[in-house]
């Protein structure tokens, strides 16, 4: 008897250890308070942002993490500013943003560096983050990326090419078209549109049709693309321009598989937002911080042709 009263106590000490240690755990996984905001300029009717955003909340769910994302309504760098000043005056572990324009947003992005931790993605370079005081640069070089597009085209013998810029005062677009004209050897026009529902559509008819001869158009995001897809399939097949495009929709890779758009170039933003989310938890957590090199993580660019384009349609759709 005195055996198994002594069993009993030392099995009732065991379950209340347990009730104390697990609690615990649960507590480390879900991560000691971390909050991340991002702040972008990327419009709701863009799909990328969408990419970027999933990034984001993935990483959050996983590390157990809080994280926050503001943008908006429409391409606004003055509210885009008021926006990054009220993130930082909230006081987040780390602060993700893009930089459409240093101008507009520099000294806003430089006052909060001084004060938290702050990771630039998508629009920007090495250099403006070192200069604002950000840890790193995460994309791609948008001219470099532009300048291959440029040697894709020239290739082909491309005589009269169009850039369609859907977001006109993104720094980050115009240098794509500087980039695409270099490659090409040839001063590419920049046909400028909006978001608005139609309106691609709409400019880019208006355009072809004040411009017979185009024999390519290079698309500066996903609306676009989808846009001259649906254009260019309505012409005659004789006259119907190539089409390339940046970045990754699912109309955007059925048309790169099934060769009605030559390729497409993928910055895979799904890593800028799951990237940051992480380096900032591991960074609270443990103080480990990388060493990028030159300031720059790329994650482009990346020509996605037909070959590649049938392998990414069947993963998970909204990371690629």
């Amino acid at each position: 008897m005195g055996l198994r009263l002594m069993c009993r106590r030392w099995l009732i000490k065991l379950l209340v250890s347990l009730s104390l240690l697990f609690p615990l755990v649960t507590a480390a996984q879900a991560g000691p308070g971390i909050r991340v905001v991002f702040v972008t300029h990327g419009q709701p009717a863009d799909p990328y942002w969408t990419i970027i955003k999933n990034g984001m909340n993935d990483a959050a769910a996983k590390l157990g993490i809080s994280v926050e994302y503001r943008a908006p309504a429409s391409f606004d760098l003055a509210e885009m500013k008021k926006l990054i000043d009220e993130a930082a005056a909230s006081h987040p572990d780390g602060l993700v943003v893009s930089v459409p324009d240093e101008k507009a947003l520099g000294l806003s992005i430089k006052a909060a560096a001084a004060k938290m931790p702050v990771i630039i993605i998508d629009s920007g370079s090495p250099s403006l983050a070192k200069k604002l005081g950000a840890l790193f640069f995460m994309g791609q070089s948008e001219f470099g990326a532009g300048i291959e597009a440029g040697h894709r085209a020239r290739e082909l013998n491309v005589q009269h090419a169009v850039c369609v810029d859907h977001e006109v005062g993104n720094v980050s677009l115009e240098a794509r078209c500087h980039g695409f004209s270099s490659g090409l050897g040839s001063n590419v026009p920049v046909m400028r549109t909006t978001l608005q529902p139609g309106a691609v559509e709409r400019d880019l008819d208006a355009y072809l049709a004040a411009h017979p001869d185009t024999d390519f158009i290079l698309s500066l995001g996903t609306v676009a693309a989808e846009a001259a897809i649906d254009v260019v399939g309505k012409m005659p097949s004789d006259r119907r321009p190539k089409i390339a495009a940046f970045d990754i929709s699912s109309k955007v890779l059925a048309a790169v598989a099934d060769g009605r758009m030559l390729w497409t170039i993928d910055a895979q933003p799904y890593l800028m937002g799951y990237v940051p989310v992480a380096m900032f938890d591991l960074l609270k957590r443990y103080k480990l911080r990388p060493v990028v090199t030159d300031g720059l993580f790329a994650t482009g660019p990346s020509f996605v042709e037909k070959a590649d384009a049938a392998a990414l349609q069947l993963l998970a759709p909204g990371v690629r």
